[in-house]
């Protein structure tokens, strides 16, 4: 066998590479019944071995027996590879491989306790997140062969490293001698590790004794050294082959120099073209000792072949940049690009549903197979759910992560609302649709709304204890609307309380606890919520797996982890971690990755995301070796990830119909054309547009949400409700409304509706404004002394509700002016005096009942009466009341002059004035008293502002309350805004006479 040529074919860039293989065998092999299943088959991958299955299924029919399928994949390595040896050496078992939760949590407890002197220690989330790494630079030392002694080798290159490089080289070296020691102490090695002694125990068992059975290795394109030991000892046995899939042949011997060499050199000159479609299987040659020369052409032929010319045109479009010129010389490339077609679309939302288009269109045409091929998960994601609005379910082989699925968003939401409390996360948590199924859910929502209108309330004490307190006041006012709502509410959340948030508690402490703690305070909370639910299906039944193994690793990784950083932790690990649909979507219809595109085809390849970023996707920065230090050692550059990724990109589009998609932006953001991409055009020129029955693809797409015809906007709203729905009372505040925006007063006082304050927001105006009429109302019953004021100012300082932004900035600013506010009064003691605060009048007025509330009644020297109303911004300007648009104050003046006022005789008004508790910059000082009446404005005297006041309300009540006007919006300096999208402002606002109204 040593004297003997190696046996190595390629098969075609431009041929179905499963289907030729199948075929090929079946030609070579099928001499009888059992002729292929004495055969053993060794396969990149599980998903390169589906394929190959359902390759030999459509080319030998349902009585073939199909040989033997092994994985020995860096990604899917299992005990297989041990199981292809005919004989097993049981007296010297291998060790088993760590599983790779636990490692990473080891990793990261070493992390944690090993820190060079002088570097900060890293602790927590970002130990895990940097372990996930560390992790991938060991399994790359191990797939490379390089031993841990080399990294001491090499420290006399450091000095040309940044500083922050040389930290991390530190600290690597110091992870890497005691990682052995760890995992001898757990009995276990590292799968990379195991893998390469699999391999080599493999191509040792055959040099020595060969089996008598066909052995073919195909598809497998990783060099890294183990698998090119094993790649030559099957290619050198009488019975095996290597089969590459799209070694190009035809490439000119200067340009497959131009590669590089294939013997890292760190001191040479030359650097490999490692982002070349064809480095790495130049590399895989080299290291088998194989030349190019000696592999041989595939001969089996497919239906699922692309055209032949397309294999040059691929060899052409990826020539090395110094051997570029060759695309001029080239007078016709029609055959090459026969069946490729493009579309650009303005955005990835088109680009998506332009992709459903197409693959629905597919479908049309009897047993046609379509399939999207895309590194970009979010528009596989997006192509996916399009194809719903048809009723169409596609498989996304590549799967999601279980942090986007219903049981992983559960578990996250949960843990970080455990970590800290916040009302959007606990209405996410509460309202997730995995919690109270069945016939309990519909009222558990019920009460998950009530506490959603709770919670807007601004100004609500944050933590569990806020919601309860608030609750119980609640619940306790038995005069107060909702009273019996609010009871309910309050049982509801004290059952939640007594229940999820003990689960919860120990997370809430915020001090550091074990690991285990942790994942049971979270399994007991998700059990509380759902039951088994979470543990259901395909994602759930991983997260339970995913906690077993958490489990299991129990005592290994970091001692003590801070609630705050467990979300981090988490949501890193259920990112990495893929869950796979069960079959059962559309049999001609397929979403594949790169990995599953390698060795399979379909009738319409669809290559989406062609934008710079997302194919090739961007190379992520290794945070432990600089990239001079990789190349030291010998390890693959990161942008040998690009020309795996190009060679894909090459194997689907020699397919026979390919069309190649973009988006110009991506993320709202512009999007730059892939490099591939560019190439494309440069060489072939403007690619013909995609079609669907003669019409564009992108022009579909765009119109595929827009409504037929014309657009009919609606004209400025007149609302004329009938006489018995309009009101027959109206506040102070409500005439001013109707006075600005009549179209808003009916929204909010005939509609009843009202803006929903956001949720998990700090104190807003309304409740700086509320609570700074409570401190005055407060100051001014303890009788407006200097202590009381220096007391409610305390109390407003030590307001739970107050956040950080509020204490640094509103704080500071409004306690001058409160002492402002006090200072006048003081001041003023001798001609005036507080004789009411937040006092309430009311009177009836051609048949409307007017109501209000006074903030501060002051009576004056004379014996009249001061009517105050406090601003915590600016107030009103002097025209407005001569206009008749700011009638507040003159209307609670009729009520005191009326004697109804609560408390107070009918007196007459002397002022009407708006304590401004704002700094008046003009004057220097902390605040402005602004009245309606006096010097340069129109109306001279409280009487008469009074008197236009009572005016208004006449005109006003005659008109919309009494009468039949029509309710329409105000002009835009007087409209209240919470309405706009009821009114559709935006239609009508600038056309014809809407915009003068």
């Amino acid at each position: 066998m040593a004297d003997a040529k190696p046996i190595l074919f390629s098969i075609p860039v431009q041929r179905a590479f499963s289907d030729a293989l199948a075929a090929g065998l079946i030609a070579r092999f099928a001499d009888g019944a059992l002729g292929l299943a004495e055969g053993l088959i060794l396969l990149p991958s599980n998903r390169a071995r589906s394929a190959v299955q359902a390759a030999f299924v459509r080319a030998g029919g349902d009585g073939l027996l199909m040989p033997r399928l092994v994985v020995i994949g860096d990604a899917d390595l299992d005990e297989e590879v041990a199981l292809a040896l005919d004989a097993i050496d049981e007296d010297a078992p291998l060790p088993q491989a760590i599983d790779p939760l636990r490692r990473r949590l080891m990793l990261t407890a070493l992390i944690e306790k090993y820190n060079p002197a002088g570097e900060e220690a890293i602790t927590g989330a970002a130990a895990f997140q940097l372990a996930e790494g560390l992790g991938r630079v060991i399994d790359q030392l191990h797939y490379e062969e390089v031993a841990p002694a080399r990294l001491g080798d090499i420290e006399a290159a450091l000095g040309d490293l940044a500083g922050h490089w040389q930290a991390s080289w530190q600290r690597l070296r110091l992870l890497v001698e005691h990682w052995p020691a760890a995992l001898k102490r757990a009995g276990m090695i590292d799968r990379a590790e195991r893998r390469n002694r699999l391999l080599d125990r493999v191509a040792a068992g055959w040099r020595a004794a060969p089996p008598e059975r066909f052995v073919v290795a195909a598809g497998i394109t990783t060099a890294a050294p183990a698998i090119a030991r094993l790649l030559r000892t099957v290619a050198d046995m009488a019975r095996g082959m290597v089969v590459l899939p799209g070694l190009d042949l035809d490439m000119a011997e200067p340009e497959w120099d131009a590669l590089g060499p294939v013997v890292a050199d760190p001191e040479g000159p030359a650097r490999p073209l490692e982002t070349h479609p064809q480095y790495h299987l130049k590399l895989l040659l080299g290291r088998m000792g194989v030349a190019r020369g000696e592999v041989r052409t595939w001969d089996a032929t497919t239906d699922f072949d692309g055209p032949a010319a397309r294999a040059s045109f691929v060899s052409l479009l990826f020539a090395p940049a110094a051997y570029t010129a060759r695309w001029q010389q080239e007078k016709d490339l029609a055959a090459g690009i026969a069946g490729l077609s493009g579309a650009v679309f303005a955005d990835d939302g088109q680009e998506a549903q332009g992709i459903a288009l197409m693959m629905r269109a597919a479908i049309e045409t009897p047993g046609r197979t379509a399939a999207l091929v895309t590194p970009d998960r979010a528009l596989a994601e997006r192509v996916a759910s399009a194809l719903t609005r048809w009723g169409i379910a596609v498989d996304d082989s590549a799967g999601r992560p279980l942090a986007q699925l219903p049981p992983g968003t559960l578990l996250l939401g949960l843990a970080e609302l455990a970590a800290r409390f916040d009302p959007v996360r606990l209405l996410t948590v509460l309202g997730h649709p995995l919690v109270r199924g069945g016939a309990d859910r519909l009222a558990w929502l019920d009460q998950v709304r009530r506490l959603d209108l709770l919670l807007r309330e601004p100004g609500l004490t944050p933590g569990w204890d806020g919601v309860s307190v608030r609750l119980a006041l609640l619940a306790a006012d038995d005069k107060a609307h909702g009273h019996r709502a609010a009871v309910q509410l309050s049982d509801w959340w004290s059952e939640l309380v007594e229940g999820l948030g003990a689960h919860l508690a120990p997370l809430a402490a915020g001090t550091a606890v074990p690991p285990a703690t942790l994942l049971a305070a979270l399994q007991a909370g998700l059990g509380w919520l759902t039951g088994d639910a979470v543990w259901a299906g395909p994602a759930g039944r991983q997260l339970a797996e995913l906690f077993d193994r958490w489990t299991l690793a129990k005592g290994d990784g970091p001692a003590l982890v801070a609630p705050t950083d467990f979300p981090a932790m988490l949501a890193d690990l259920l990112g990495g971690e893929s869950v796979r649909p069960p079959y059962g979507g559309h049999p001609r219809l397929f979403i594949w990755g790169l990995l599953e595109a390698r060795l399979q085809r379909a009738d319409v390849m669809i290559l989406g995301g062609l934008d710079e970023g997302r194919w090739p996707q961007a190379v992520s920065p290794d945070p432990w070796l600089a990239p001079g230090i990789r190349r030291l050692l010998g390890l693959a550059a990161p942008e040998r990830q690009q020309g795996m990724a190009a060679h894909d990109f090459a194997g689907a589009l020699a397919a026979g119909k390919v069309v190649v998609t973009r988006a110009q932006r991506s993320g709202g953001d512009p999007a730059v054309a892939s490099r591939f991409w560019l190439r494309l055009s440069a060489l072939a020129g403007e690619l013909p547009e995609a079609r669907i029955s003669g019409q564009s693809v992108t022009g579909l797409a765009a119109l595929l949400d827009v409504p037929t015809g014309d657009p009919l906007p609606t004209s400025r709203p007149s609302v004329a409700p009938p006489a018995e729905a309009r009101p027959d009372a109206i506040s102070v505040t409500g005439v001013d409304q109707l006075a600005r925006d009549p179209f808003a007063f009916y929204a909010a006082k005939i509609l009843r509706l009202s803006a929903l304050d956001p949720l998990s927001q700090g104190p807003d105006a309304k409740w700086f404004g509320t609570r700074l009429h409570k401190l005055l109302e407060d100051w001014q019953r303890a009788g407006m002394t200097e202590a009381a004021l220096d007391a409610e100012l305390a109390g407003l300082a030590a307001d739970p509700a107050l956040d950080a932004l509020a204490r640094a900035f509103w704080l500071p600013r409004i306690v001058p002016s409160l002492r402002w506010a006090a200072e006048r009064v003081w001041a003023e003691r001798e001609e005036r005096w507080p004789v009411a605060s937040e006092v309430k009048g009311a009177m009836v007025v051609d048949g409307i009942r007017l109501h209000g509330k006074a903030d501060r009644i002051d009576q004056l020297a004379d014996g009249s009466l001061a009517i105050v109303d406090y601003k915590s911004g600016a107030a009103p300007s002097g025209s407005a009341a001569a206009a008749g648009l700011d009638n507040q104050l003159g209307l609670l003046g009729l009520l005191a002059e009326a004697g109804q006022v609560d408390g107070l005789d009918a007196a007459p008004v002397g002022a009407l004035e708006y304590w401004s508790l704002k700094r008046d910059r003009a004057k220097g000082e902390e605040g402005k008293i602004a009245p309606t009446h006096g010097g340069r404005r129109d109306l001279k005297t409280a009487a008469e502002a009074v008197e236009r006041a009572a005016e208004a309300l006449a005109d006003l009540t005659a008109r919309f309350l009494l009468g039949q006007e029509p309710f329409v919006p105000g002009d835009a300096g007087r409209r209240y805004t919470d309405f706009d999208q009821l009114m559709r402002r935006d239609e009508w606002f600038g056309r014809d006479d809407g915009g003068a109204a």
